[in-house]
């Protein structure tokens, strides 16, 4: 009998498809994607492509992403009903009223947020790069959306007085020092490497922070066989498949529901039968693109 992973295969190859799935993912969906990655990883790889067809096992404003750098490809989510919580507090309606209300106001945007809202931003930006968009932009009047806490991250680190939008990652805002501390308690040898979605006082109990690409390129770097890692617990599988011999810990309440949804069974289905595709107005494709590329030029 045909597996899922083998059918997954065949109708890749019959279909010129390639899959991108985030970090978070589940083990088995990160084990049939082409490119594993965070959020720019996975924008820029959306960008270059060859594939006729992008399935993106991740949360819907990703496969958007996709689609408006790559207009021309088919963009599946596997499971479209994924939606991020932090992307839902900030909408396309809420940006046109503050600009009205705010002219002159500067828009920086976490690429983790809508297609529609994007539109209404000058330059979005991802937790790899948001401090050298922030350094970059030269702007008095900022407004940082939807992560308030990646934003005062990227300001404590540049200096850059910037007024953030009251979001963020219900995941990543639920790490409490509390949790940390604990975590310390019974590891008190592990290095602490933390995602700036974390909470100030979080994030200062740190050792390093950064990107989920930048917390494993750091956990491959450093002499350390112990880390406690504060992001999403789909982090783990990742970090033990490529640090054979270290150990990590995360707080046991760092789960989304939501990136877990994406599974085997439903790749497939979007392969066999083109559910999911991701449909976007030609005025979002055209406008919500400038502030992508723009991010993707700075890196």
């Amino acid at each position: 009998m045909v597996s899922v992973a083998e059918r997954i295969q065949r109708l890749k190859k019959e279909k010129n498809a390639v899959i991108l799935a985030h970090n978070y993912t589940l083990p088995e969906v990160q084990d049939l994607a082409d490119y594993v990655g965070d959020s720019l990883g996975l924008s820029m790889e959306a960008s270059k492509t060859d594939a006729d067809i992008i399935v993106f096992c991740g949360v819907s404003f990703m496969g958007e992403t996709a689609k408006i750098l790559s207009p021309n490809k088919t963009v599946l989510l596997p499971e479209p009903d994924a939606h991020c919580a932090m992307a839902a507090m900030c909408t396309g309606d809420q940006l046109r009223d503050f600009k009205e209300c705010n002219p002159g106001f500067l828009i920086i945007g976490y690429v983790n947020s809508s297609a529609e809202a994007k539109k209404e931003m000058d330059i979005c930006c991802t937790s790899s790069n948001a401090v050298k968009i922030v350094e970059s932009v030269k702007w008095n009047d900022i407004l940082f959306v939807p992560d308030k806490n990646l934003g005062a991250y990227a300001s404590s680190v540049t200096g850059v007085n910037i007024r953030l939008w009251d979001g963020f990652c219900p995941i990543h805002q639920g790490i409490t020092v509390s949790q940390v501390n604990s975590l310390k308690k019974k590891h008190p040898r592990a290095l602490i490497l933390a995602h700036p979605e974390c909470r100030a006082e979080v994030l200062e109990l740190a050792d390093h922070v950064g990107s989920t690409e930048a917390i494993l390129k750091m956990s491959k770097t450093l002499n350390e066989k112990e880390f406690i890692i504060l992001t999403e617990v789909g982090m783990k599988y990742r970090l033990e498949k490529e640090n054979p011999g270290k150990m990590f810990f995360f707080p046991e309440s760092a789960v989304c529901t939501t990136m877990k949804m994406p599974s085997p069974e439903s790749i497939l289905r979007a392969l066999e039968h083109g559910t999911g595709e991701v449909i976007l107005s030609r005025d979002i494709l055209e406008k919500a693109r400038n502030p992508v590329q723009k991010m993707i030029d700075i890196k």
